[in-house]
Parts: C-alpha cells; structure tokens; sequence
C-alpha cells in the first residue's frame, strides 16, 4: 500500500450517556485536523504518528463506554485520493487569520513591548494550529507564511526601530587590551540582546566602558564603538546575534555559562530554540523597561538579573562536570 495515497480511517460510537465524554472526543477529533466522512467515521491521512495518535484516542473511546475501530485503507483511485484530499483543504483557515493579522496591524502602535510580545505570542499559537493539521500545504499555507513573516517584522519595527540585519563578514579575534575605556554605542530603550551586549562589554571586556544611548544609528559619534544595528563595530553576523558575536570576537565563546546565556538572548532576539529559562527572562526584561526612565537605569537594573543566571549557569556546568568525572 502506497503511504502516500493511503488513510487512516477511525468508526466510531461514542458513549452517549457521557456528554462531557462526548465532547472531549470531539473536540480531539477536531484537534487532530480529521475530516468527517460521515457521521461517526473519521478520515487522516496515514503516517505511523497519526495511525498511533488515532490508535490512543480509539482506547479512551472504548474506555468510555464507545466502540472505536481503526482501518487503513487505500484511495481506491487517482480521483477518489483528491476528492478526499480536498476535505482537509485549510485555504479558510488561513484566511481567517490573514484577517486576524489584518486586524492586529491596526492596534500596534498603540501598545506597549510586552503587549505586542503577548499579541505576537497569541497569534504564533493560532497559526501554528492551523500549520500543525495542514497536511497538504498549498498557495494559502504560502500567502499566510507571507502575511504572518510581514506582521512579524512591522512589530519587530516597532519595538526595535533599526533592528540590524545579519552581516556576511568574518569574525576576527580581538585583543580586550585594545579595548578598555572605550565609549559604546548602541540604540536607546534597550531590549535583550542589546541589554545583554552591554553587560557583556562591562563585566568581561572593558570594564570602564562608557555607554551611549543613540536615537538613531546615524547620531553615533566618530571613535564610539557602536553595537546591534547595521554597519556598528559589532552587530549580528549570519545566524549570530550581537551578543554571540561579542562572545566570539573576544575569545569568550569557551565559556559554557555564557554559551547558555547567548541561546537565552538568541531565542528572544531572532527566535530559534526556546531555552527553558526565556520565558520567565523576557517578562523581568519587559517589566523592568516598563519601571525605568532610562536605559542607564535599566542595564543597572539588568546587570543582576544576568549576573544570577551567569552564575547559576557556572555552577550547573560544574556540577556536570563533577559527576561525568
């Protein structure tokens, strides 16, 4: 049997004295992106995951009280495989959330960091709903992959007014002597890999650092090392943020605690991997920004929220380290 053309197929009878029952199943059936042939009968198309996450939903059918039978059944031809491919067709779906994204435009300007983080968060969700039951992707799966990476980068715009772009350049190693007392630029109203560039700077490569706060890229001054925006000193560079960078360019990207901390900044900054400690990261960030008057005042505030977790990194990384040997 061709994986390719074949089905699972679900016969059901769910418990009717259970209505609480009932509707769990439903709402799983749904869940799952099944299509409805009829009454009681569930289609998806096969692959071992779907044929095992219908073989569980079967056993908690049965548990209850229903009867569930599982097939897999073939396309008896070319025409019957598209006709049943067309009732898992997301083309309304994604329409619906091009709307909402549409909808969502229009109140940006009008809230704050961590609100349009919440907003961003909400509407990744719901479209990765939609993607996760999308079995057969097609040009509205493409017009809202468009539609969602526009709506990503206007919010990007909005809270990070000059978000650098990766450069394509060779990262050199450099000598912190040469860079002590030096004044660093970067823009104002910091957010994470900004924040965490400047306690990089001050803690591990130029302690007499002098900050600048800019309003634009272009208002950095002749001689100031400017950080995080296209055409600075240091700036992302290919898949690196800035703060990777920093690591790499001064040797420091052997430290395993700061390795941990840059995938921290990295998820929150460009996205990627969540490390398990970003979450509750990024709302002490948001909420500091939202306590302070100025960006001075937040890298002051910052400064030990990162030290705590440099060190807790450390010591976990011993700890590792003590039980292997």
């Amino acid at each position: 049997m061709n994986s390719l053309s074949a089905w699972s197929l679900l016969v059901l009878t769910l418990p009717t004295e259970n209505a609480t029952a009932r509707m769990r199943f439903y709402r799983a059936l749904k869940a799952k992106g099944c299509a409805v042939l009829r009454d009681g009968v569930y289609l998806l198309p096969y692959s071992e995951a779907h044929e095992e996450t219908l073989r569980e939903l079967a056993g908690a059918i049965a548990e209850s009280g229903g009867t569930a039978h599982l097939l897999r059944v073939p396309s008896l031809d070319a025409s019957q495989y598209e006709e049943f491919r067309t009732l898992f067709d997301r083309e309304s779906d994604y329409d619906a959330f091009i709307g909402l994204l549409a909808e969502a435009r229009k109140t940006i300007s009008g809230q704050s960091a961590t609100e349009l983080s919440r907003l961003v968060r909400r509407l990744r969700k719901d479209y990765e709903a939609i993607q996760a039951v999308d079995y057969f992707p097609d040009d509205a799966a493409t017009r809202a992959e468009a539609a969602w990476q526009d709506f990503v980068a206007l919010v990007d715009t909005v809270l990070s007014p000059g978000e650098p772009h990766p450069a394509e350049r060779t990262i050199r190693l450099l000598s912190r002597d040469e860079y002590q007392g030096r004044t660093w630029a970067t823009r104002q109203r910091m957010w994470v890999d900004r924040a965490a560039s400047a306690w990089l700077i001050r803690r591990f490569i130029d302690s007499d650092a002098h900050f600048l706060w800019l309003t634009s890229p272009d208002a950095c001054p002749d001689g100031a090392l400017g950080f995080d925006f296209d055409g600075a000193a240091f700036t992302h560079v290919g898949e690196r943020v800035t703060f990777e960078v920093l690591l790499a360019s001064f040797g420091l990207d052997k430290d395993s605690a700061l390795l941990r901390l840059g995938e921290i900044v990295h998820a929150l900054d460009v996205g990627g991997p969540a490390a398990p400690e970003a979450v509750g990261f990024e709302a002490v960030m948001a909420g500091t920004r939202r306590r302070v008057d100025n960006d001075d005042e937040l890298l002051d505030q910052m400064s030990p929220v990162f030290e705590a977790l440099y060190t807790h990194f450390a010591a976990s990384a011993k700890e590792e380290s003590g039980r292997r040997s």
